[in-house]
């Protein structure tokens, strides 16, 4: 393939992205800058400056144009400030995600604490990796029944240097765990089984979206183990519609205090329980 200037390498991925996908403008933009490795200044800076496109350019630019997500063509997710890698098999973390993160800091703001995290369906290991970057002095135990999920997690908390304080376990729910639990977190799959979702969901793990005939059997397993095993703390993103089927879930169990949060469109998007 020739040499293009950025600006004709822009507007040529720009053409071919178009018939497939909204703001393909932009879309062309995000893959170069992933391709080159620079940032949108230097994009916007550079625009006569030679580039090789090459088969890796194009060959992300078809992918794209079938729809596959961006984080699993370029093998990056941004989390909370921070550059995670991703591929498929692992969850791709959501903004709304970052606020569980924060539901866990205003829950429990002893960041010198040495308690036990868990967290159930770690994924990418992305809110064990920000939790432990905050909590220094904590210890996390995090499982997945995901063989490739704890794969990925293990990249990332080696690029963090978190292999000491992060122990990863095979398994579901809190099975793997027989130690004192403190604090447990989880983003667990909510989705109502049946449900038509967004054609680029279809290369997410399935297994992570959709939690069951009604969507909150797992929310609720997790509640149970939590009130049977006295953990403290537990904080959990759901779905939207979720929290009266939560609130009345824990009518008649014993626990000390039950609060929700919303995420940025002011839906319904988590909880924390104290026991």
């Amino acid at each position: 393939m020739k040499d293009r200037t950025v600006k004709e390498t822009l507007k040529r991925v720009t053409e071919i992205l178009n018939p497939h996908i909204p703001r393909a403008a932009r879309e062309a933009q995000l893959l170069l800058m992933a391709h080159l490795d620079v940032d949108e200044l230097w994009l916007i800076t550079h625009q006569n400056v030679m580039v090789k496109e090459g088969k890796k350019l194009f060959s992300w630019v078809e992918r794209r144009a079938k729809n596959e997500p961006f984080e699993y063509i370029t093998n990056r997710v941004s989390f909370y400030s921070e550059t995670f890698f991703i591929k498929e098999g692992a969850l791709i973390p959501r903004p709304e995600t970052e606020l569980l993160v924060d539901e866990v800091c205003k829950t429990f703001p002893n960041f010198d604490a040495e308690i036990t995290f868990a967290e159930v369906g770690i994924g990418s290991g992305i809110i064990s990796i920000i939790l432990a970057k905050k909590y220094k002095n904590a210890r996390f135990i995090a499982v997945d029944i995901s063989k490739e999920a704890l794969n990925i997690a293990t990249i990332n908390i080696e690029k963090f240097g978190l292999s000491e304080r992060i122990e990863l376990r095979l398994g579901s729910l809190l099975e793997p765990i027989d130690e004192r639990v403190d604090y447990l977190v989880s983003n667990p799959p909510y989705i109502e089984d049946g449900v038509e979702l967004e054609s680029n969901l279809s290369y997410e793990p399935q297994n992570a979206l959709f939690g069951g005939a009604v969507g909150d059997e797992i929310i609720k397993q997790l509640l149970d183990v939590v009130l049977n095993r006295g953990i403290k703390f537990f904080s959990c993103e759901m779905g939207y519609d979720q929290k009266d089927k939560i609130q009345t879930y824990l009518q008649e169990k014993n626990f000390s205090n039950l609060v929700f949060y919303k995420d940025y469109s002011g839906f319904d998007r988590g909880f924390t329980l104290k026991v």
